[in-house]
């Protein structure tokens, strides 16, 4: 496996992908002086290489994600911690990684270049759009729909049957109790929208 980005997200990701006994062979990064992380070499920028082996885009800014996966057209990988539990019901599209204690249930589908970070809980049924972000200990009941983008803030919690739109942003420990419409900022609990970006999307 390679990874583009050689940021603090790498470093997890590299200890996921050991976890699972996935050989790291470089990551690739725009700072050319960068030359490790976490003992993996760095390669420089990626300028169109041919891989032998899938790729993990390894950047948390969401928006960023769906930047890159637009101008490369490569075969992405997934890293899934050995301690993640997951129905064999759900599906996990390409790109997307799982950190570590995530609970991930029944027929719960995760979209493309997505994250589940240390400890998120998400519920039977769920639908998490690509290049979305459930952050650490946040938790979605369910059948919960997260848009396209839109991140979940640490320790936020969602009840279930709720529709939280595009490239959102909910704040850290937000109680989500009503549908969050795209592209706006939610706050609290519960949860109220502060800030309304719909025409930035």
């Amino acid at each position: 496996m390679h990874l583009y980005g050689a940021s603090g997200h790498a470093k997890v990701i590299i200890d996921i992908l050991q976890a699972a006994g996935v050989a790291v062979s470089g990551v690739f990064d725009d700072n050319p002086a960068i030359k490790e992380v976490s003992g993996i070499p760095a390669k420089g920028p990626f300028k169109g290489q041919k891989l032998s082996e899938p790729l993990i885009i390894s950047i948390g800014d969401n928006a960023i994600r769906r930047r890159i996966t637009h101008q490369l057209q490569l075969t992405y990988g997934t890293g899934i911690h050995p301690s993640a539990i997951i129905s064999p019901s759900a599906s996990i599209a390409e790109g997307t990684v799982v950190m570590q204690g995530a609970i991930i249930q029944a027929s719960a589908n995760i979209g493309r270049h997505a994250i589940v970070n240390t400890g998120a809980s998400i519920d039977h049924d769920c639908i998490v759009g690509d290049f979305a972000h459930i952050s650490p200990g946040a938790v979605l009941s369910g059948n919960v729909q997260v848009g396209e983008g839109t991140h979940i803030g640490a320790g936020a919690v969602v009840i279930p049957n709720l529709k939280i739109g595009k490239w959102c942003k909910i704040g850290a420990g937000t109680v989500v109790i009503r549908d969050i419409p795209d592209g706006v900022t939610a706050v609290g609990n519960p949860a109220r929208i502060i800030k309304d970006d719909q025409n930035k999307i």
